[in-house]
C-alpha cells in the first residue's frame, strides 16, 4: 500500500494502528460494513458504534 499517513488532525477517539492513516482506516470499515469515526458528531464517535444505523441516527438529530 502505498503512503497514507495524514497530516491533518484526526477527529477519532480511538488509538489504532490505523490512526492519521485515512486510507487503511476507511478501507478497514468498508471491509466490515461500518463507518469510521471521523464521520460521526463528537458525541456519537464516542460510542464507538461505527455501525451504518448509528451513522444514519446521528445524521438526522
Amino acid at each position: 500500500m502505498s503512503n497514507c499517513d495524514n497530516k491533518l488532525p484526526c477527529s477519532c477517539t480511538y488509538s489504532c494502528n490505523k490512526r492519521h492513516k485515512c486510507c487503511e482506516c476507511v478501507a478497514y470499515h468498508r471491509e466490515k460494513n461500518q463507518i469510521p469515526g471521523c464521520f460521526f458528531s463528537k458525541e456519537a464517535e464516542k460510542t464507538y458504534d461505527r455501525s451504518i444505523d448509528a451513522f444514519i441516527k446521528d445524521q438526522i438529530r
